[in-house]
């Protein structure tokens, strides 16, 4: 009898002593309610990740040379690059160049000749240059400059004519990611790079508005020559500029419109050096331009050092520009014509 009183004694006790603790833990609770919830349910922060690009990818890029002839159009496989340039090329007619990085796009172009100064904009990019045909100063700037490249002239396995496009021949070239890498695989090519990414990527939103010298960007015009114009429209719904040529939507053979994150432009002088009327072009030194992006421009200024080395692309306060997470478009113009960066009239009202 005795020991059945001590252990009646015992539970007893014990859940005088739970129901003590659980009274505790109410009224620390409910003191300290605003600092429980806090802690139940903090969550251990997720590492952000760049969209456009994977940074922990050390493939090398490709970048592969586009026809901009107006025949030439609709351009297939843009989408899919990261970065595009616009440079003028002779007769008043621009050339680009998409730069891919870990992409199977399955058609490319139509892809045209190389010329010098693009070989650049790849070493800059440390980017394996992919083209068909080129003049002679860019065969021998190939060489003396050492560049990676996949000629349509020496190598026809990883180019395809598209005869059902009924247009000239030299407007038929395409190309894809799986052909050129195969080819690039077999010529030896690194195909890692050590070289960091060109631009300055922010996982955070870059918003300009919040500069004193930013101004409104929903309109931006640029005239290349009496052939072409480039211009873009802010499409503030998506966040992205919807990209036209020559006042015709850019779009691929589908009908859909190319977009773009971010817009850079640098004018940039060039001067003929043959009877062709071919360029070159004065990108090694300092310069004006403007970074664009999600409705604002800014004014920024750029250098590069040498043929090889990456533009650096600076604001007024000295410090290397964030870009948004996004594709770019970088376009190269003549500084002898009109850029033109507008907001919309009811805004400025």
């Amino acid at each position: 009898m005795a020991r059945k009183r001590k252990k009646s004694k015992r539970k007893v006790w014990f859940g005088l002593l739970i129901v003590l603790i659980l009274s505790g833990i109410g009224v620390y609770y409910y003191l300290n309610k605003e600092e429980v919830q806090d802690f139940v349910s903090k969550k251990v922060p997720i590492e952000k990740k760049l969209k456009i690009v994977d940074e922990d990818s050390k493939s090398r890029p490709i970048a592969v040379m586009i026809n901009n002839n107006h025949v030439a159009w609709p351009h297939i496989g843009l989408q899919d690059a990261y970065i595009t340039y616009e440079i003028l090329a002779e007769g008043g007619i621009t050339r680009l160049m998409a730069i891919f990085k870990d992409k199977d796009t399955a058609k490319i172009g139509s892809v045209r000749s190389a010329r010098p100064y693009y070989l650049d904009y790849a070493l800059e990019n440390d980017a394996i240059y992919v083209h068909y045909g080129w003049s002679d100063q860019a065969k021998k700037d190939i060489s003396a400059l050492g560049v990676d490249n996949i000629n349509g002239l020496t190598a026809s396995s990883v180019f395809w004519r598209d005869k059902s496009l009924n247009k000239a021949t030299e407007h038929t070239v395409f190309t894809s990611m799986e052909k050129i890498k195969e080819y690039a695989h077999s010529k030896g090519y690194d195909r890692d790079t050590n070289k960091d990414l060109l631009l300055n990527y922010s996982v955070d939103e870059v918003d300009l508005s919040k500069r004193e010298d930013a101004v409104k960007a929903d309109t931006v015009f640029m005239k290349y020559s009496y052939y072409t114009t480039s211009s873009y429209e802010y499409d503030s719904e998506n966040k992205v500029y919807k990209r036209f040529m020559s006042d015709e939507p850019h779009a691929d053979e589908s009908g859909k419109q190319y977009t773009y994150k971010n817009i850079i432009i640098t004018p940039i002088e060039t001067h003929s050096y043959d009877s062709y009327g071919r360029l070159e072009l004065e990108n090694i030194g300092t310069g004006e331009g403007y970074y664009i992006t999600d409705g604002y421009a800014i004014p920024i200024v750029w250098s590069k050092d040498s043929r090889s080395s990456q533009t650096v692309y600076k604001n007024l306060d000295g410090e290397e520009i964030k870009v948004n997470d996004g594709n770019t478009f970088i376009q190269i113009t003549p500084p002898s014509e009109s850029v033109e960066i507008k907001g919309n009239t009811s805004e400025n009202e």
